[in-house]
């Protein structure tokens, strides 16, 4: 495998674009977005958790019971959550619209919608603009940057990522990319995540992909313990490098299923290190639990701890608040067998690792090495829980002040 150029256009067939059509009417980015696939694609989706469901995860999920689909429209600047029948109708209009361009049938098109809940989503704007976002598209890295900018909203930093294998002899291509920075927590973090690939394969096997891919990244990552009404991940394969259709798992089900978990985790990251006032990617690491399940959720209750995000902000080895976490996460484990170690990396570079409770006893440490150590862009607390054999790494981010001034004044 490796990493290549283009984004969600790295895969063949594959055409993106955005443009602004007035929904960000402050600053004029684009705010409309659109993927589209020359071939009709086998597809595959997971949607919030959320009991409050945005009106473009309702439409898309009743498109997706097919399998199939050609492309996805999305807008950012606001979500057409709890809108009414109003949102249903817009969010309907959004696929049509997208359709009538192509002539082909709105169930052909996923809708996906990012912003403020709450506000009737102006879908005369997009349809003014559809015109125009359909002549920009394009198959090059070009296509891809307008379209990720059309879903970013808080978002300060990039994430996308495309790569190459080889599956069954031919060179199979994947481009991915994704929004979130706030309102972020397992299950399915706040996200609009879009995956393109040329692969041939059967969509249950699809569709089992994504959700082991999913459940190994975008269901381990935590910012603010908030989910969202408009959680959407989307993969849509054409077919279009020549594989012989992937109809069984086997190994070249192993390869793709394995390259598409490799994007999902970086992604992962990716939204945990651009969480909203972040300063520090922070990872959890636990080990020796009774269970992966179990070490999974020892970790997300770490990482999700409003204290421990506040330590990591503030430099601080403050190992009682994970320990603390630990305690009421609902898993059995014995404190008398815990450690737990702090690692720092700086520059890219490791900056150390202290020790600061070991097999249940507290270790002495320097304060000032251990901020210096945690005073980088990145930290892990790695814990031992036990000799159990479950591992589990999640990640999140740091708590800090300015994660309280954007959200204090996200409407205006």
């Amino acid at each position: 495998m490796k990493e290549i150029k283009g984004g969600v256009c790295a895969a063949r067939g594959f055409r993106a674009g955005g443009v602004w059509c007035g929904i960000k009417a402050s600053d004029r980015k684009r705010d409309l977005g659109l993927i589209y696939s020359e071939k009709t694609c086998t597809a595959a989706a997971l949607f919030t958790t959320n009991l409050v469901k945005a009106a473009s995860v309702l439409v898309s999920a009743e498109h997706l019971k097919r399998g199939r689909l050609h492309g996805v429209i999305a807008n950012s600047g606001n979500a057409n959550a709890c809108t009414g029948e109003a949102g249903i109708q817009a969010a309907r209009r959004m696929a049509a619209l997208a359709a009538d361009e192509f002539a082909l049938s709105p169930g052909d098109f996923a809708v996906a919608s990012t912003g403020v809940i709450g506000v009737p989503l102006p879908i005369e704007k997009i349809e003014a603009a559809v015109p125009s976002l359909v002549n920009a598209l394009n198959n090059e890295q070009a296509g891809h940057d307008a379209a990720l900018e059309a879903i970013m909203t808080t978002d300060t930093r990039r994430k996308d990522i495309a790569v190459e294998c080889e599956i069954a002899g031919k060179a199979v291509r994947f481009g991915a990319m994704t929004k979130g920075s706030g309102m972020i927590h397992p299950s399915m973090a706040t996200m609009l995540c879009f995956i393109s690939t040329d692969c041939a394969i059967r969509g249950e096997l699809l569709d089992r992909a994504l959700r082991k891919a999913a459940g190994l990244s975008f269901n381990r990552l935590s910012v603010d313990g908030d989910t969202s009404t408009n959680d959407m991940v989307l993969v849509m394969a054409n077919g279009a490098s020549g594989n012989e259709p992937i109809e069984a798992e086997g190994s070249d089900y192993k390869i793709f299923e394995e390259t598409l978990t490799f994007l999902c985790v970086k992604l992962a990251r990716a939204m945990a290190r651009d969480g909203e006032g972040a300063t520090k990617l922070v990872t959890v690491k636990v080990s020796g639990a009774g269970s992966e399940a179990e070490a999974e959720t020892l970790a997300k209750s770490v990482v999700s701890s409003s204290l421990v995000k506040a330590a990591c902000f503030g430099a601080d080895a403050n190992w009682g608040r994970v320990l603390c976490a630990m305690g009421y996460a609902g898993v059995s484990f014995n404190p008398d067998e815990t450690s737990v170690d702090f690692a720092g990396t700086a520059g890219g570079k490791n900056a150390g690792l202290i020790t600061v409770f070991k097999n249940g006893i507290p270790v002495k440490f320097s304060e000032e090495e251990a901020k210096r150590v945690l005073s980088g862009e990145e930290i892990e607390i790695r814990i031992s829980a036990g000799s159990g054999s479950g591992f589990a790494e999640v990640w999140g981010c740091d708590l800090s002040y300015d994660y309280v001034k954007i959200n204090g004044d996200y409407r205006s």
